[in-house]
């Protein structure tokens, strides 16, 4: 599997809305930051943060778009993104963007996600 496949695993295993899909592609070191601010480390954290949107937010479709490689070898792989999301926060349909950086990193030929910062766009 290349870096680039990862993006797309990665997109397919969150519009399932289910954890159990999206943890395999996670170290277990993972730290995730949300657009809002909040920090999640360990893998344990990850997953609630995660299951809470999840839950939050029904019928979301998520999408990765115009991905830039930062630096792309055969162990690390980091890469800056824009993200898009909509989908149902009671029954309202609700969108929104921003834009993330990932660090991944190659653990026996699977690349996994280290850590994912997501943020707001500026205005």
């Amino acid at each position: 599997m290349k870096p680039e496949d990862f993006i797309k695993k990665y997109e397919i295993a969150l519009k399932t809305q289910d954890w159990k899909n999206v943890e395999p592609l996670f170290h277990h070191n993972a730290c995730v930051t949300f657009s809002n601010g909040t920090v999640h480390m360990g893998m344990s954290k990850v997953k609630i943060a995660f299951e809470n949107n999840f839950s939050l937010i029904k019928s979301e479709e998520y999408s990765i778009q115009n991905v830039r490689w930062i630096l792309k070898n055969e162990s690390i792989a980091a890469f800056a993104f824009e993200y898009f999301w909509a989908g149902l926060i009671n029954e309202e349909y609700m969108k929104g963007s921003g834009i993330g950086t990932t660090v991944l990193m190659n653990e026996n030929g699977k690349w996994i996600l280290v850590t994912e910062n997501l943020s707001k766009k500026a205005t």
